[in-house]
Order: C-alpha cells, then sequence, then structure tokens
C-alpha cells in the first residue's frame, strides 16, 4: 500500500512545474506559440516556415482552394479569396497561436496577428469562412456567422456548398483511386 500512495504522490508531483511553489495555479490548456512567420497552404491552413509546423485555425472552415461559389450567375473562386486573405492576413507579419489540440500532425489553433485578434473571427465576420462544430462551442463564432449571414457579406450572398460537403464529395473513392493504380 505504501508504494501505490508513494507512486500516486510522485505521478502527481510529475504533474506539476518543478519551478511552481505548492498552492500556485497554472493553466494546463492551451499553449500559445512564440510569434511565427507562416506561409499559407489554404483558407485555414498554414506552415511555420521555421519549423515546418502546420496550423490549422480552431473552429472554422473556408472554401477548398479548387471550390467556386456563384454570385447570380456569376462564378467565383471563393477558396482562392480565401486564401488570398489570409496570405493578406500574415504576410510579413508575425503570427500567434493558442493550441487547442493536435491531429494527423496538424496543430489546430485560434492564431492573431498585429492587425486581427482573432483571424479566425475576422474571417466569420467577413463571410470568407463558416463556423464549425466544435467542442466546447464557440458562441462568438457562430454569432460572427450569423451575423455574416445576415448582412450577405462574403459567401453568404452566394450559392456555396458547405466546404466540407465539398472536400467529401470532391475526395475520388477507394474504386476510383485502385482504378487510376491499374
Amino acid at each position: 500500500m505504501a508504494v501505490t500512495a508513494d507512486l500516486s504522490t510522485a505521478a502527481k508531483a510529475d504533474q506539476t512545474a518543478p519551478s511552481e511553489p505548492p498552492g500556485f495555479y497554472s493553466p494546463k490548456g492551451s499553449q500559445q506559440s512564440p510569434p511565427l512567420r507562416v506561409e499559407v497552404m489554404e483558407g485555414v491552413k498554414f506552415r511555420d516556415i521555421e519549423t515546418g509546423d502546420v496550423y490549422r485555425l480552431y473552429g472554422i472552415d473556408a472554401c477548398a482552394p479548387a471550390q467556386r461559389a456563384t454570385l447570380g450567375r456569376q462564378p467565383w473562386p471563393c477558396g482562392v479569396m480565401a486564401t488570398a486573405w489570409l496570405v493578406s492576413a500574415t504576410l510579413g507579419k508575425w503570427v500567434a497561436c493558442a493550441k487547442i489540440h493536435e491531429i494527423d500532425g496538424v496543430i489546430q489553433a485560434r492564431c492573431a496577428s498585429s492587425q486581427h485578434g482573432d483571424l479566425g473571427a475576422t474571417m466569420l465576420r467577413e463571410g470568407l469562412a463558416v463556423a464549425v462544430p466544435v467542442e466546447p462551442p464557440l458562441r462568438t463564432y457562430a454569432a460572427l456567422e450569423q451575423d455574416a449571414r445576415k448582412a450577405y457579406r462574403g459567401l453568404w450572398a452566394s450559392r456555396f456548398q458547405m466546404p466540407g460537403e465539398f472536400r467529401r464529395n470532391a475526395a475520388p473513392s477507394s474504386a476510383e483511386v485502385e482504378g487510376r493504380r491499374r
């Protein structure tokens, strides 16, 4: 029994930073990155040019690079526009990100630049992105998307397929991939 108690105490001690005296609170949630210079890959994804780490803006999605929307009868490249906006918002600027979690080597994060306190929120406000369901819910993001919809900003003035649905439909089936290999 004493060994089990000692292991439990040791495990708890491992979770506490050694430099922190007892009784101090230290958040274990998101960790902010050092300032980054980034290369935009698509409307919600970029790469740190120093480390090669890939970041994806958390809680939003934007048109895929090849995706188009239609305003009236005029098609426009919504994926290119979202990518161009993110390039403009980050080019020559420092970007800081608060990591939420990592999926398949891609860091899901909420990020800011010197001109945009929250890149995802700004994209939603401008109608360049859509909010996606996350846990816990980002109520601010849902409200920003709703405001853009009501004002017919960006995508919300156009006919378009939701980005996630577009990607699912555009992804080749396993039978198509197998047929191309032969």
